[in-house]
Order: C-alpha cells, then sequence, then structure tokens
C-alpha cells in the first residue's frame, strides 16, 4: 500500500476545514449515513468561534490502495514554533488559495517555512464557484509569492487544480462546476513523494506533537525516521545532546484513520503515529531503541518573549461567577497546560498565590486565558512583559519582524506610530491595488497593545503579521498610554445620572446598572492623570419641579473591551480581572491610599 504525507497550508476562512470533510466522505472514511460535524477538524471550541486553527491535528485517508496522512496546520505566526516542527513529518504541501482573495500574509508566513524546507506545493484554488471568483489573477499572485520567498526551480514548476470543497469537485481546468476530487487524489499520489525513510535501520521518531489522554497519560505524536516500532517494545528518549530523558516501552502505538487514533501492533518507518508509554519525553526528543545514541535533527523550540502573572482573584467581587478560585487548582491547571504546549512555560511568582507564564505571543496567552475563563476559572491577569536576558552587549530583549501590509493614505500614519515604539522600518514597497508593504524589526515590547490602534489607524483595513526574529540590544524606555483612567471611589451599582456628568471627562467602559468596587477603572480619562470619581452618586431630590431639562439622560454607548484589548491597555499598576462573566479592570491596589504610598515609592526609585 503506497504511503503520502502532506501538510494543508491555507489563510483563515479560505475552507481547508471544510475541504478535508469532503476528503473523508468521498474517500469512504465516513459511513454513508454518519452524521458528521461541519469542519470537523476544528474541534476545539475556540477554534469554531474564531474560525482559527490553533492546534494542528493529523488525519488519513485511504484511497485506492494509498495511505494518504493529512496534517492540519495552524496559520497564526505566535503557533509558528509548532508549524516548523510539523512540516518536518510531510513530504508534500498543498496550497490551499481562495480564488477571490488570493494568497493573504498569513499563508506567507507557513508557506515560507515549507519552501525553505525543500517541500514541493501544490496550489488548489478553492472556491472558484464565488461569483467574483478570478482564478488567472490567484493563480499569478501564487506565482508571484513563491518567487518572493526564493522557491527554487522545481518548486515553481508546481501542478494547479481548481475547486469547490463545498460542492466537493476538482479538475484541472478553471472551468470545471461539477464532478468529484479525484483529480486531486490523483495529484496527491502522483506528486508528492513517498516517505525517505530507512524501513532497515533501528527505530527513531522525532516526537513533533504532545498531547495528554486520561487513559493513557502523555501521546507523543511523529513521524518514524527509520525501522520498526512493535507494541511493548523497549524505547527511550533522548534530547538534541543526544542525553536520555527517560526509558520506557511503547504500551501503545495508535495509528490515525479518518479522525480516530486506532490502535495497531506494529508502525513502520514513513508512518506518522502517536505512542503512549512515556511520562517525561516532550517535543523535539527523540523517541527510540535502546542501542541509538544520535538524535534526529530537530528544529528548536523559539523561547518564550512574553510573560504574565496569573493570581488569584483577590476582588470584592471573588467567586460570584466562577467556581475555580483557589491557587492550587490554577497551578494544578496551568502546569497541564504546560504538560501539552510546548511553547508555555510555568514558573512560581515572587508574589502571594501568583504564577509566571510567559509564552509566545499575545493570541497564544489570551487564548488560555479565555480557555480557562470558559471552565470556571477566575483570575487577576498583569500588564504582559517582555521577558530580558543578559548577553555579550549587557541587557538584551526580544526583537520581532513585523510585515504590515496598509493603504497608501494610512502608511505615513503607522510608520510614524511604530517609530514612537522604536521600530526600524527595513522595508517599504508598492504591493499593488493602492496597497504598501511596510516590513519593520521592532522590540517586542514596543508592540504590546499595538494591535487595536493600529486597526484604529487604519480604520480596520490593514493586516499586521509578527514573527520572532531574534534578541538584540536593550532599546530604552517606550512611552506607554498617554492617557489617566476614572477609578470608582465607591462599591455599588452605577447611576446614570452619575454617569451623565461624567461623560464629559473622558471615555466611559461601564453603563448604568453595572455593579462596581472602590478601585476598579470605569472609563479612561481626556488628561494623563488618574482621577477617582463617584459613578453611584445620585440627585438630590427636592420640591421645585425643574422644566424637564433632565427628564432623559442620553449616554454614549460605553467602550466594551474584549479580554485581549484589556490585557492590551492596562498599566503596570493595574490588572484584568477576569471570570466566567465578567472582564473589568481594576487598580492593582484598591485602597487609594495604599495607591499613593505605592506611587510616592516607584518615584523614589
Amino acid at each position: 500500500m503506497g504511503l503520502r504525507n502532506v501538510a494543508i497550508i491555507a489563510h483563515v476562512d479560505h475552507g481547508k476545514t471544510t475541504l478535508v470533510d469532503e476528503l473523508f466522505r468521498q474517500s469512504g472514511t465516513f459511513r454513508e449515513n454518519e452524521r458528521v460535524e461541519e469542519r470537523a477538524m476544528d474541534s476545539n471550541e475556540l477554534e469554531k468561534e474564531r474560525g482559527i486553527t490553533i492546534l494542528a491535528k493529523c488525519t488519513s485517508v485511504d484511497w485506492n490502495d494509498h495511505h494518504i496522512n493529512i496534517v492540519d496546520t495552524p496559520g497564526h505566526a505566535d503557533f509558528g514554533a509548532e508549524v516548523e516542527r510539523i512540516l518536518s513529518m510531510v513530504d508534500g504541501v498543498i496550497l490551499l488559495v481562495d480564488a477571490a482573495e488570493g494568497p493573504m500574509p498569513q499563508t506567507k508566513f507557513v508557506t515560507g517555512k515549507a519552501l525553505a524546507l525543500g517541500l514541493k506545493p501544490i496550489v488548489v484554488v478553492n472556491k472558484i464557484d464565488r461569483p467574483d471568483a478570478r482564478p488567472a489573477e490567484v493563480l499569478d499572485e501564487c506565482f508571484e509569492l513563491f518567487l518572493a520567498l526564493d522557491a527554487n526551480d522545481e518548486q515553481l514548476d508546481f501542478p494547479t487544480l481548481y475547486a469547490s470543497g463545498r460542492s466537493g469537485y476538482a479538475g484541472r481546468e478553471d472551468s470545471v462546476r461539477d464532478g468529484d476530487l479525484t483529480p486531486l487524489f490523483e495529484t496527491i499520489v502522483e506528486h508528492v513523494p513517498e516517505p525517505d525513510a530507512d524501513p532497515d535501520g533501528e527505530f527513531k521518531m522525532l516526537a513533533t506533537l504532545l498531547d495528554r489522554d486520561n487513559f493513557m497519560g502523555r501521546v507523543l505524536t511523529g513521524r518514524i525516521e527509520s525501522g520498526r516500532l512493535e507494541m511493548n517494545m523497549p524505547i527511550k528518549a533522548i534530547d538534541a545532546e543526544g542525553n536520555v530523558v527517560e526509558s520506557g516501552r511503547a504500551t501503545k502505538i495508535l495509528a490515525f484513520q479518518g479522525l480516530e487514533r486506532v490502535p495497531v501492533e506494529s508502525a513502520k518507518a514513513g508512518d506518522i503515529v502517536a505512542i503512549a508509554g512515556l511520562t517525561d519525553a516532550t517535543v523535539a526528543n527523540t523517541i527510540c531503541a535502546p542501542e541509538v545514541e544520535t538524535p534526529v535533527d530537530a528544529q528548536p523550540i523559539d523561547p518564550p518573549t512574553l510573560a504574565m502573572t496569573f493570581a488569584v482573584n483577590d476582588s470584592p467581587f471573588a467567586g460570584k461567577d466562577g467556581d475555580k478560585v483557589q491557587s492550587r487548582v490554577i497551578r494544578e491547571r496551568l502546569e497541564r497546560e504546560a504538560e501539552g504546549n510546548v511553547a508555555i512555560r510555568i514558573s512560581e511568582s515572587a508574589e502571594k498565590d501568583a504564577f509566571e507564564v510567559a509564552g509566545r505571543g499575545e493570541l497564544q496567552l489570551g487564548v488560555l486565558i479565555e480557555t480557562m475563563r470558559r471552565e470556571g476559572f477566575e483570575l487577576s491577569i498583569s500588564r504582559p512583559r517582555v521577558l530580558f536576558r543578559d548577553g555579550e552587549s549587557g541587557r538584551e530583549e526580544p526583537y520581532e519582524t513585523v510585515v504590515v501590509d496598509v493603504d497608501d493614505e494610512f502608511s505615513g500614519t503607522v510608520v510614524e506610530k511604530m517609530a514612537l515604539r522604536k521600530a526600524e522600518m527595513t522595508d517599504m514597497s508598492p504591493s499593488g491595488g493602492g496597497k504598501t508593504r511596510i516590513t519593520f524589526s521592532a522590540p517586542s515590547r514596543g508592540l504590546i497593545g499595538y494591535h487595536g490602534e493600529f486597526l484604529s489607524d487604519t480604520r480596520g483595513t490593514g493586516i499586521i503579521n509578527r514573527v520572532y526574529e531574534k534578541y538584540g540590544s536593550y532599546k530604552g524606555p517606550i512611552e506607554g498610554r498617554a492617557n489617566g483612567v476614572l477609578i470608582s471611589m465607591e462599591q455599588g451599582a452605577a447611576v446614570a445620572y452619575a454617569l451623565n456628568s461624567l461623560e464629559e471627562r473622558g471615555v466611559l467602559f461601564i453603563s448604568p446598572g453595572d455593579a462596581l468596587y472602590q478601585g476598579m477603572v470605569i472609563g479612561e480619562n481626556a488628561k494623563p492623570q488618574d482621577l477617582e470619581v463617584n459613578p453611584i452618586k445620585t440627585k438630590q431630590l427636592t420640591n421645585i419641579r425643574s422644566s424637564g431639562k433632565d427628564d432623559a439622560i442620553r449616554l454614549t454607548p460605553p467602550r466594551r473591551m474584549t479580554l485581549e484589548q484589556a490585557i492590551a491597555y492596562i498599566q503596570d499598576d493595574e490588572l484584568v480581572e477576569v471570570t466566567p462573566k465578567a472582564i473589568r479592570i481594576r487598580k492593582r491596589h484598591l485602597d487609594p491610599h495604599e495607591r499613593k504610598k505605592e506611587a510616592r515609592k516607584a518615584e523614589a526609585a
């Protein structure tokens, strides 16, 4: 039986997961009467909601004596460390592009990684039945993208198919409007080489993905580079230097069939399998036979560049919404996360009942907080801060390469704002259609909280992509938020009369009737200082009737922040209170006297 390992790359919403569903159906993976969820590959609740793939997943289909392993990849740069390792498991990639939108910046990141590894792409122009489809131009754009990414001649000579994943057909001409996906299956079998693996050598496999199972414990997924793996065979895990991490037995070998993982007795070189039986081995370790000494070359795991403090919620409203509020429960949950997610590091914080969580970016940590919140946790989250390190030239901080696509009219504003954030422009070129592409090298510290501002500056039309670049010399202080905040000095429910008079002070974050406490941030001050206000003040009643001028109070709708916006907004002396039902911003010290004392200390320091 022929074996093919292929990854699917696509921009968010270009129809990747729908196409995989259809491949399952037509290969007979699903029974005729089986009820299957749409977008079966995006199984995580947040993936369904945001429409992004966060976790890489493996599946497989059998077609005409060929076993095809399909790996779905995340497109976001925050999950980039995962992408590089996943691509080392496959021998070809399918680049899926929307027939109207064409290749987007998000695809560029993953496609660049694939081409650098020498993988040959198959281009599938999807959604060919859209009324605004422009297949010929999109194909030219793909070719230009490959040229820009330094593709070699072999990679530029790619086969092209036109398809509609939703309607389940593909063809070699852009006029195709019916049929099935046979041309796609044929192209995969013809164009993707068999795995270059050594069936006669010692057993070796690079662990690429890791997850936990309640019954089997740690499960490591990867491609077998050489040899055979049998049930209960003695195995060991070694790190990149060849040091033994642990020894054990392969208690379970699982192969992929459709969306299921099924137990098998043995697996051979080239197969993608999951193994249970080891307790300490992790991603980028080599799992091998006891006599093997040299590890398989692995992509190093990018270091975490950003940290936040996750602490117990100690606000006056603590424990009202969630049922998981103790530090012990929070610690267990974070340790479980770090086990399965190699890009996250957990350590004890100097503060009481708090943990330091380091990761690759705001999106990645935001996804973790949102997941915990839905599980019933209550947390206090600090402002994200970058992780410095001591280098040859003294203190060093992480830098990112930032690629921005904006309409020409906004490019000046973006360049100016990025300069304030200590970014250096490295390239600027017109990208056609009245758009400009600008590349910067920027300290990660300056980018915290910039995304929302960038969207307002470009009226929602700009696209920003960030990728970790290097650690470089410290750039000096960067100015923070220009405005102060409005702080509630009382506890109770907000009153429309009080809010009406506070509107001229700045922008409110709350509505009448919202529950407030002392020290909670209820709005943004129009001036740079913080201002304490009373949002629960009611009108003094008199027996003189007013002439109707305050009969109807009309308030401007408040600015409601999402979790990511709130985390990006706060300063060092503020926290975000996250519960299953609410996201509130508060001062770290709720008592005004405590705040003054801390401010004096900070000034003296």
